[in-house]
């Protein structure tokens, strides 16, 4: 399930986005093609903020596949914070290692 393929997307509350493929860790960077657009939906609470993010299902890659949620936030004093669901380094945020593709996206069930 885990190969030395990866994609990356990345997404804004700008709602810029960028998509790019990988062939290896940090290695053969190119930019992934798209259908079209993402659609970027951002959603500020009082104490929160959401960003909802859709993606055409025929844009995703493979499935099933390691799934890696990551995101950085900065503050508005410039302050950054590095969030994982599991980060491979303690020393610094690495949202490439391996080791942060600790989940699972199975392929969508067909009726």
């Amino acid at each position: 399930m885990h190969s030395a393929r990866y994609v990356e997307y990345n997404f804004s509350p700008s709602e810029a986005w960028a998509a790019y493929n990988f062939t290896g860790w940090r290695e053969g960077m190119a930019d992934r093609s798209m259908s079209h657009d993402p659609v970027i939906t951002p959603r500020k609470g009082r104490n929160l903020f959401i960003l909802d993010v859709a993606v055409p299902l025929a844009d995703l890659p493979e499935m099933p596949a390691g799934l890696s949620l990551t995101a950085v936030v900065e503050e508005e004093t410039g302050r950054k914070s590095y969030w994982a669901l599991t980060h491979g380094s303690p020393d610094k945020p690495d949202f490439h290692d391996p080791a942060c593709f600790a989940a699972t996206l199975a392929a969508p069930e067909v009726p």
